[in-house]
């Protein structure tokens, strides 16, 4: 059975940190957006009005994950100025050394930078996930 009127949406995910309160403060801060430290035993970052990003403690070895947010041009040069104003390194790929860049290969703009906790924080404009599909993936998806 296929929901094609139901819209499926990211509602929150859970980010692991080293120490909550800060990495919730910080992201907040990147971003320029909204946290809380009243979010039960998380500190929610609120992305957006769809999307809440759950900052939980985690003691011992922590995974590093990425998170990609798309943006329109100009919250994205604002995003840009603030990693420069905080002094926040920031590169041209994912796991490439601090460059300073910021990468236009896929059509529009990348950053990537990796605070708080070492995770792979990205920024774009044009979401190169979302480009045409292949000949086979098309097909894939016209077969339902």
């Amino acid at each position: 059975m296929r929901f094609t009127d139901l819209a499926i949406e990211l509602d929150h995910a859970i980010v692991p940190s080293r120490d909550k309160r800060a990495a919730a403060a910080l992201l907040a801060r990147i971003l320029d957006v909204a946290w809380s430290e009243g979010g039960g035993p998380f500190c929610p970052v609120y992305v957006n009005d769809g999307l809440t990003l759950d900052l939980d403690q985690v003691e011992g070895e922590m995974p590093v994950l990425h998170y990609c947010f798309r943006m329109s041009e100009t919250e994205f040069e604002c995003l840009v100025a603030r990693l420069r104003a905080m002094n926040i390194e920031y590169r041209s790929s994912p796991h490439g050394p601090v460059d300073l860049q910021v990468n236009t290969r896929h059509g529009g703009r990348i950053v990537y930078w990796s605070q708080p906790d070492g995770h792979v924080w990205e920024a774009l404009t044009v979401s190169y996930a979302r480009q045409s599909p292949s000949p086979v993936a098309a097909a894939a998806v016209a077969q339902g």
